[in-house]
């Protein structure tokens, strides 16, 4: 988790159950020794969390030995959101925010000559935590949202189900599109996909917090990165509406050849690259007649 001391996760107050000038340097000594960047705001983080030196002990052993920050807390900051984590699951990065901030823009502006806009119906496949949903449906919320979220990992299920259900969000646990119920064909407006796009060969290259606590099936994308990405944009047209929109976080490396999948698939695409986020989204769109 890369935090700035102007963050919202970095400026948590300190538990009062916690002496917070001793342990605080103890704290920030025994994670920098075990090579936390920002050991002073992780430190705080930990503190606000523990209610009492045991549990304080306990949360930072977890750190020390490499277990994910947001697995110790159990939530990640995304775009200003505090989505639960449960250990195992994929953790939202801030890249995938410019993704979110795409697909609500869009909407917006395509319902912008609309008297009283529709209610957008939603999709966040390979959802894992539910972090894109959640956030999408938060930033539509002014026109309201139909949410549905489907993963194939049971535990990225449950864990977005905690994030989702408050929000009226339905889950289903599946394989892509076979998860989806029938009755979503043709309706969908914003489908939402961070699929692995990750090279099997290049797993290994990524850092030990990821390969070795996430999941394997939300990082393999197979051997060029595009494997489960193809089979995304192949069946889209299916369950997108007309003018519905599909986005998928990718590589700028990977964005020609997705684009010639997504007019295979007779969908029309389109490819933004965020210099800010480092990162690349491909869209699809349904025409009227495909």
């Amino acid at each position: 988790m890369s935090l700035s001391p102007s963050s919202p996760l970095s400026s948590a107050p300190h538990s009062s159950s916690v002496p917070a000038p001793r342990a605080r340097d103890n704290l920030i000594a025994r994670l920098r020794a075990a090579g936390c960047v920002f050991a002073e705001d992780e430190a705080a983080l930990l503190l606000a969390a523990a209610t009492d030196q045991a549990e304080l002990d306990r949360l930072t052993d977890r750190r020390v030995a490499g277990i994910p920050l947001e697995h110790v807390l159990g939530w990640a900051e995304f775009h200003g959101q505090r989505i639960l984590v449960d250990d195992g699951v994929f953790v939202p990065r801030r890249r995938t925010e410019f993704l979110v901030d795409l697909a609500a823009g869009r909407w917006l502006a395509d319902r912008a000559a609309e008297a009283v806009p529709r209610a957008a119906v939603v999709v966040d496949l390979c959802c894992g935590s539910g972090a894109l949903g959640a956030v999408v449906a938060g930033l539509l919320r002014s026109s309201g949202v139909e949410l549905h979220a489907a993963d194939i990992d049971p535990a990225a299920v449950r864990c977005a189900r905690r994030n989702l259900a408050p929000l009226g969000g339905q889950l289903y646990e599946g394989d892509l599109y076979a998860a989806l119920p029938v009755g979503l064909r043709n309706r969908v407006d914003l489908l939402l996909v961070n699929a692995p796009y990750v090279p099997t060969a290049a797993i290994g290259l990524m850092p030990p917090e990821a390969r070795e606590h996430e999941s394997p099936v939300a990082l393999d994308g197979g051997s060029d990165g595009l494997a489960v990405l193809r089979r995304v944009l192949a069946g889209a047209g299916d369950w997108l509406a007309v003018g519905g929109r599909l986005l998928v976080e990718t590589s700028e490396a990977q964005a020609t050849e997705l684009i010639a999948a997504v007019s295979a698939a007779g969908l029309a695409g389109e490819a933004v690259h965020s210099e800010e986020h480092d990162v690349t989204v491909v869209l699809a769109t349904r025409p009227a007649h495909r």
